[in-house]
């Protein structure tokens, strides 16, 4: 089951770099990690660095998909975004994004939340 849920996760990654790269996005790294976290896409676009977390859900059951993103993963994700600024640096503007798909019937819905946290 892990790997099912691995692909659906992975298959939802790439839609939303497909989507960011067809509004202007340009892609810089994905899946980042260090200790503190780990940051699904980092993309560029006029200057401001997007720290994007993609959110993937079958269903509405447990709410929407960035609901997901509570106060402490947002706390991560700004730490690991430190992070890659002390290794990367260079960008004055930076933004914290949530892609959330919602693949429910076959179809599959996608809403692009940028500057959210």
């Amino acid at each position: 089951m892990a790997d099912k849920r691995g692909d659906f996760g992975r298959r939802g990654e790439d839609a939303a770099c497909a989507y960011l790269e067809r509004h202007g996005y340009k892609v810089v790294d994905r899946n980042y990690r260090c200790r503190w976290g780990e940051i699904d896409v980092i993309a560029v676009k006029g200057g401001t660095l997007a720290f994007v977390e993609v959110k993937t859900r079958h269903n509405l059951c447990f709410g929407t998909p960035g609901m997901a993103v509570t106060y402490a993963k947002q706390q991560k994700i700004r730490t690991t975004a430190l992070h890659y600024l002390q290794q990367h640096g260079g960008y004055n503007n930076i933004s914290f994004d949530v892609i959330e798909i919602l693949a429910d019937d076959g179809k599959a819905k996608l809403r692009h939340l940028p500057n959210c946290f």
